[in-house]
């Protein structure tokens, strides 16, 4: 379901949306939020709920590992796009989960008209790094429908 109306999304957002994404906010388009579910140091898996306004979306990306590595998505509330390069975009809706591989270029963010929430995870693996790329062009994700 899309939600314009912030107030309406956020009982669906069950993890809540957390504080503006300041730290990564460069890599982004519009405004975002986190709110980190584990404590880095304490856990073993890095996860947090990433919430985009409608028309956010993050830059091109790849995780990188020596070994093992990548990301997953497990979409929570609204809707929104993951794509990877050369390939088509995906819509994503509540209960969508996108497993991207380490070395796999792609974006991912809110439909035009809809808040959105998923819970990021970087799959563990040796010497991980995340390298940002170009931002998605308005030509890009203005065709999304």
């Amino acid at each position: 379901m899309r939600y314009q109306d912030e107030a309406a999304f956020e009982p669906m957002n069950i993890f809540g949306k957390g504080q503006a994404n300041t730290g990564y906010a460069q890599y982004f388009i519009g405004a975002s939020y986190l709110n980190p579910l584990t404590a880095p140091g304490e856990c073993p898996l890095g996860l947090a709920n990433v919430t985009f306004a409608p028309g956010c979306r993050n830059n091109w990306h790849i995780h990188q590992a020596k070994k093992g590595g990548g990301q997953m998505l497990i979409c929570i509330a609204g809707e929104g796009w993951y794509q990877e390069e050369g390939k088509a975009p995906v819509s994503l809706v509540p209960g969508s989960v996108i497993y991207i591989p380490a070395g796999v270029k792609h974006w991912h963010g809110a439909k035009k008209d809809s808040w959105f929430s998923h819970i990021a995870f970087e799959v563990p693996g040796e010497e991980t790094a995340t390298d940002w790329c170009e931002p998605v062009t308005e030509a890009e994700y203005g065709a999304l429908e």
